[in-house]
């Protein structure tokens, strides 16, 4: 394998992990579309089942594609290991789950993804397993929220399409100063723009399918450890056999033995591949979205037709300092939220734009619009809806990297077929 002490993060994302030797001479890993592969003798298929040696298996247990993906992203986010899967969701689900048990608690922001609110409240619920939800931001709250059924703290490194920030490295110490593993969900950040293991927190969880791959052609989810966390504490004590098999590694040793392995959420390889391909690309496609999107901010916030902008990078948003300090001069993510008149508002600028899509994705390399209320949070009781600011008058718009000139321009043809 190439040395990948690069200093610098536009260096790593295309060399870290990189085994030409191993891979003929490719650049890429080869996709090894195969269900399960062979070994020379009996002895050596037993070693490996009773994980004496690392070789593969069969494609739910581990591939050679997902696996040199795996060592990219670790070196990414400055882990120790790393686990890819077939969706973000399923990294989410597979996290928790390795650290929950029937009648435990956790807390979590209320500034939560769509799919991992529902998962945090209703699936999670029919297990006896209580989410305790507090204002993302709210450090106090945080702490207030956390008692002996605890298990974990989990937060969003920007919120979506909340657009918060919370502070990490004080939420790290808060949840440490209890015995508790901070889990963030850096999807919208990126390792580009923010990396939470620096800042204290101990799991990290992506969405590829969003930035990461960022052409809108694969799905996919990882987890990441930061392989410092004390498993030995009380409040884990299920842990210490994956402890005594894989020291600081025991926890995703414990996702991928009795949680991964056995809910089928292994990723194709042709993801791990095309995601690898996309990553090349991630720093220089992430300077672009970040300037695009403060350029838009600007736009925006100065039109008749729109009552707010929310974005981090504006000086008059809530969490703008903590903003700066996390994610120092780069920018602040490729995601902003802006209110119109009503929701029949929303709908007419939605259909007058002429270049950037009405989907639900975010991260591609297209810019692309949702109204949130009425399609991924349609079903929400208004109550929870409220609660999770999703609004009537809220649009999303995830920036991408075409001309600024150009989005700016659709987006006033947009806003002046209002009139």
């Amino acid at each position: 394998m190439k040395k990948t002490n690069f200093l610098r993060f536009d260096s790593m994302v295309i060399h870290a992990g990189q085994s030409p030797e191993q891979w003929q001479g490719a650049t890429l890993p080869p996709i090894y579309q195969t269900a399960s592969h062979c070994h020379g003798t009996a002895e050596n298929l037993s070693d490996t089942f009773s994980g004496k040696t690392t070789d593969h298996i069969y494609m739910r247990l581990s591939n050679p594609t997902n696996k040199a993906l795996e060592v990219k992203l670790a070196a990414l986010e400055n882990g120790r290991g790393a686990i890819f899967m077939s969706s973000g969701m399923a990294a989410i689900s597979n996290a928790c789950m390795a650290l929950l048990r029937a009648g435990d608690e956790f807390v979590c922001g209320n500034s939560l993804f769509m799919s991992t609110y529902l998962l945090f409240k209703n699936v999670f619920g029919k297990y006896d397993i209580t989410p305790r939800m507090v204002e993302s931001t709210d450090l106090a709250a945080l702490e207030a929220a956390i008692n002996e059924k605890t298990r974990f703290v989990y937060l969003e490194t920007i919120g979506n399409p909340k657009m918060d920030v919370p502070n990490l490295r004080k939420a790290a110490e808060i949840a440490h100063r209890y015995g508790l593993p901070l889990l963030v969900d850096n999807t919208l950040a990126t390792p580009y723009l923010c990396r939470p293991i620096d800042l204290g927190a101990d799991l990290v969880i992506h969405s590829t399918t969003k930035y990461l791959s960022g052409h809108g052609d694969a799905t996919g989810g990882v987890v990441i450890d930061g392989g410092n966390f004390d498993w030995q504490q009380g409040r884990f004590p299920d842990m210490q056999p994956f402890i005594d098999r894989k020291g600081p590694l025991a926890y995703l040793d414990k996702i991928w033995r009795e949680h991964h392995i056995n809910f089928g959420t292994t990723a194709a390889p042709l993801h791990a591949y095309l995601t690898m391909v996309g990553l090349d690309t991630l720093a220089l496609r992430m300077e672009r979205h970040m300037a695009n999107a403060m350029r838009v901010a600007e736009f925006l916030r100065y039109r008749s037709e729109v009552s707010w902008v929310n974005f981090a990078g504006l000086a008059d948003h809530h969490g703008n300092r903590t903003a700066r300090e996390q994610f120092g001069e780069k920018g602040f993510g490729g995601l902003l939220a802006f209110g119109l008149k009503d929701q029949e508002t929303c709908f007419r600028f939605i259909n007058n734009l002429q270049m950037i899509y009405h989907l639900a994705n975010l991260g591609d390399c297209k810019s692309l619009v949702i109204h949130p209320y009425s399609s991924q949070y349609v079903s929400f009781p208004e109550e929870t809806k409220a609660d999770l600011a999703i609004t009537p008058d809220l649009v999303r718009l995830s920036v991408g990297i075409e001309a600024v000139e150009d989005i700016i321009a659709d987006l006033t043809h947009a806003l002046d077929g209002l009139h």
